[in-house]
């Protein structure tokens, strides 16, 4: 990298982000993110209170009758001008990315820098496009036609694993359609999220329009959830967490989004490729060190293919190279913490009692032991209802099972609550077709896994959420829709009034 900012001196005044402005946090509690990959301290801040999140919606409350009222044309430029800063920040944006998280540089650079980068410019374009059905005279005395309104304050909720391109994914919809914000970011990684606000401040974006409260899930969020002036929630994170949200926002009728965990099945059949299944398995299972809701979690192999994947993928982790983050070799990182690290060898400690760990299941030591590293890490053998295959573990680490015939593999694939998203691997494009019908996720590749699209919807299924990020669908999330009708007769006794009084 090239010229890194210094953290502790762009953050000096605070981890607030309110009507335009960095401040401090007024909880009298302060959190410190940590690098996990040395266990050092990056900067300590202090939390905000709900006095905090109160101004924040304020703030977005007021700048909201000017944002509404912009041209989609106006918000359309505003949005490129922020694709055009992003661009010129990356470097910055990156080295923030991996020094919060533990992400490697390769992939700040190279995935989440450039993905928010394009998110912003698609969102530039699509802000002119707000679709609705065409107008036309439907019950033939009246015109009919749709408006695509903004709902006004959203107050939303993002998570550590990729904190920049989920703030995006959160931010961009909600500003395009013309409403106003506040994020919360997590605490754990809280910078690139106000980087992205002051972004915007300086593509000339109007304050009070982003907004980011960094607080305590149970103190700032669940405050944000529930206040009054916020009309609509939306949250990433655990499906447990979720429900937490759920309940808050349904309290107050707010329209509520919600992107929770997932378990994603990587469904090999007889006839796949099996070094093109073997290589995607490893990439996806283990991209951000294993903490993404979409990864590769449980592999169900075709028997005939069985253990020959298992040979290739263990060969394949084996050459994973963990370290230094901005080390450019480095292809795993650290997880988040310490702690998320332990929680994730808790779960293979508890598996070597039912399955067999083929390899992995260690923390490294020597110059990697103060980071919070752990190795890629392959399990056979666990049954289908073990913990690892029905868990979300949210860390470098696959589980591998059998199956016999093509209706066993796809109820296996099926068999958790969760439903984000699933890979189907074959040369047979009707046993291909075939998984993306049958497989309950919001999302299936077909010889593939992993890759997203700005243009493309992002969302799950059943414990894993409602309601969609990205692509032009998430502005079912962001926007009212308004019927209006005209009434073309000039007609005083309607036809139909007969139906409530007098005679015709």
């Amino acid at each position: 990298m090239g010229n890194r900012f210094q953290v502790k001196d762009r953050f000096a005044d605070g981890a607030q982000y309110i009507d335009g402005q960095l401040r401090a946090g007024t909880s009298g509690r302060s959190h410190t993110v940590v690098d996990p990959a040395t266990g050092e301290e990056v900067l300590t801040y202090e939390l905000a209170s709900t006095a905090d999140v109160d101004e924040a919606v304020a703030a977005a409350k007021r700048a909201s009758p000017a944002w509404s009222g912009a041209t989609p044309g106006e918000r359309s430029d505003a949005l490129h001008r922020l694709a055009t800063v992003l661009a010129e920040q990356a470097e910055d944006f990156a080295y923030a990315e991996s020094l919060q998280c533990g992400k490697p540089i390769k992939l700040s650079t190279e995935f989440d820098v450039p993905g928010t980068i394009d998110n912003t410019a698609f969102f530039a374009g699509a802000a002119r496009h707000l679709q609705g059905q065409a107008a036309a005279e439907y019950s033939g005395d009246h015109t009919s036609y749709v408006r695509r309104e903004a709902i006004g304050v959203v107050g939303s909720i993002a998570p550590w694993n990729y904190p920049l391109q989920m703030a995006a994914w959160k931010i961009l919809p909600a500003i395009a359609a013309g409403n106003t914000i506040v994020l919360k970011p997590a605490e754990l990684t809280p910078l690139t999220s106000l980087m992205f606000a002051q972004a915007a401040k300086d593509a000339g974006l109007p304050d009070g329009v982003i907004n980011i409260v960094t607080g305590a899930g149970r103190d700032a969020g669940e405050h944000l959830v529930g206040h009054p002036d916020v009309v609509m929630t939306s949250f990433t994170g655990s499906t447990a967490v979720g429900k937490r949200v759920a309940e808050i926002a349904t309290a107050t009728v707010k329209r509520l989004h919600l992107e929770l965990g997932g378990k994603a099945p990587f469904l090999v059949f007889d006839d796949a490729d099996l070094e093109a299944a073997a290589h995607g398995a490893v990439a996806a299972s283990l991209i951000n060190t294993g903490q993404d809701c979409t990864a590769a979690t449980r592999a169900y192999v075709q028997r005939p293919l069985h253990d020959a994947f298992v040979a290739r993928v263990a060969e394949l982790m084996e050459t994973v190279r963990l370290g230094d983050p901005f080390a450019p070799g480095t292809d795993l990182g650290p997880l988040v913490s310490h702690a998320q690290r332990d929680r994730v060898a808790g779960f293979v400690e508890r598996a070597r009692g039912y399955a067999t760990v083929v390899t992995g299941g260690e923390i490294p030591g020597g110059e990697l032991a103060d980071g919070a590293y752990y190795r890629p890490t392959l399990i056979s053998g666990a049954a289908q209802d073990s913990e690892v295959v029905q868990s979300e573990i949210f860390g470098p680490v696959l589980v591998v099972l059998p199956f016999d015939s093509d209706d066993e593999g796809i109820a296996l694939a099926n068999d958790t609550p969760y439903g984000l998203a699933a890979s189907a691997w074959s040369r047979d494009v009707y046993r291909a077709g075939r998984a993306t019908r049958e497989i309950k996720v919001g999302c299936v590749w077909v010889n593939d896994h992993i890759p997203i699209i700005s243009e493309m919807p992002h969302g799950g299924y059943k414990a894993s959420g409602f309601g969609k990020d990205m692509s032009a669908y998430s502005f079912e999330e962001y926007t009212q829709v308004k019927h209006v009708m005209y009434d073309n007769t000039a007609v005083a006794a309607k036809d139909w009034h007969r139906t409530i009084f007098g005679d015709r």
